[in-house]
């Protein structure tokens, strides 16, 4: 941690309605914008800083520069044309909008999915949660200046990416959790194939432990830098890893259970310090915990039966009026689809509930304010956003 202290007399005073008193003429201050295009941030988000010396002294965030409206554009499509949709809500991480989309149709309708599927969606949500957290961690890395484990953990997601490849035909938008179950049985052979490749993302794992968390660069930058405090959580919405590493369990696979979560054996990984570098620890021990549980998974799952229910004609579905709200635990915290039928055959309206809202504009703003700017990438990436999920 950084032991700059600016004069604090050169601070912006507040006006009496709280805005900060900033006089950009006046020679003190300087106004900056990181990004959009910056590799600080998994995404296409824009902070608008202004510093007084190299410390932040005010953070306005700015999206849409990737693309957004996605729900309108769901509300405005049949329920099978929303299926193809909803990955795009978060590019890394898509077979959560799949499942939560899907659960939430399939209650709404009545649908009971098949056992097998249950087992094999839960599988597909651990696979995209490992290549969630390994994008995150070689860009944790490199907003740091430490490139080596960025290509290591980008070498591991693509053998993920070739299992996501031979079962659901896709590498990125896989479109493979539709409602009614999951669109094809696991591959012959596929159980060794995943086993290979979950054995390499536990041997760079370690060699990710022992050259970046172990680093001394690496720990005076991050160990005690930007702390999230536990009594912050409920007001900023925080969730995920980003409050479990300040001590708060919160995990909605085992707070509200769904799936098959229940059959496995399953912890809430927690830290205590709550900073960046706890949370990259949360995240790497996350990492090998969904190894263990698709293991778990690939071991219990039953071979035999469908994995998709009978479904009516799906180019004229009319669900009956309804809502619900789906929720789960995705790599960043918790993530949840509130979904309206009005008995036609377009939904009512689709609210998407992604953890990057609150974690990427109230709370990174808040945070951004007295750190040095040398740090912003570094908190940026360690709070872990997607912008298209603030841009839905």
């Amino acid at each position: 941690m950084f032991d700059y202290h600016p004069d604090r007399t050169q601070y912006p005073a507040k006006r009496e309605d709280g805005s900060l008193d900033i006089d950009l003429t006046s020679g003190k201050y300087l106004k900056l914008w990181h990004g959009p295009q910056h590799p600080g941030i998994t995404g296409n988000m824009s902070v608008e800083l202004t510093v007084c010396g190299d410390e932040v002294v005010q953070a306005k965030t700015h999206v849409g520069y990737l693309h957004r409206g996605f729900e309108k554009l769901m509300e405005r499509r049949s329920f099978i044309q929303v299926f193809p949709i909803v990955c795009r809500v978060c590019v890394p991480e898509p077979d959560f909008n799949e499942y939560c989309y899907a659960a939430a149709i399939e209650e709404l309708a009545g649908l009971e999915i098949p056992e097998q599927a249950r087992w094999i969606r839960a599988m597909v949500l651990e696979m995209g949660r490992i290549n969630s957290y390994l994008m995150y961690m070689g860009g944790q890395a490199g907003a740091f200046g430490m490139a080596m484990p960025g290509q290591w953990t980008t070498y591991v997601r693509d053998l993920m990416l070739d299992r996501f490849e031979e079962l659901t035909g896709a590498r990125i938008y896989h479109m493979y959790i539709m409602p009614g179950g999951v669109r094809g049985k696991l591959p012959e052979g596929f159980e060794q194939r995943m086993e290979e490749t979950l054995r390499e993302i536990e041997r760079v794992m370690k060699d990710v432990w022992e050259v970046m968390f172990c680093n001394a660069v690496f720990k005076k930058r991050t160990v005690g830098q930007a702390v999230i405090q536990p009594e912050w959580i409920e007001p900023y919405g925080v969730t995920g890893p980003n409050a479990r590493a300040c001590g708060r369990p919160n995990d909605v696979r085992l707070d509200q259970p769904y799936l098959v979560y229940p059959e496995l054996e399953l912890e809430a990984i927690t830290g205590q310090d709550g900073d960046i570098y706890t949370r990259a620890d949360v995240r790497r021990r996350d990492i090998l915990q969904s190894v263990d549980l698709i293991r778990q998974i690939l071991i219990k799952m039953p071979r035999s039966g469908p994995v998709m229910a009978k479904l009516p004609n799906v180019l004229h579905w009319k669900i009956p009026h309804g809502e619900t709200y789906i929720r789960g635990e995705c790599s960043r915290g918790e993530y949840g689809y509130y979904v309206v039928t009005d008995g036609s055959g377009y939904p009512r309206r689709i609210n998407v509930r992604g953890p990057s809202y609150t974690h990427a504009v109230a709370l990174l703003e808040m945070m951004m304010v007295n750190l040095n700017i040398s740090d912003v990438a570094g908190l940026m990436v360690s709070l872990h956003t997607y912008p298209p999920e603030v841009e839905r």
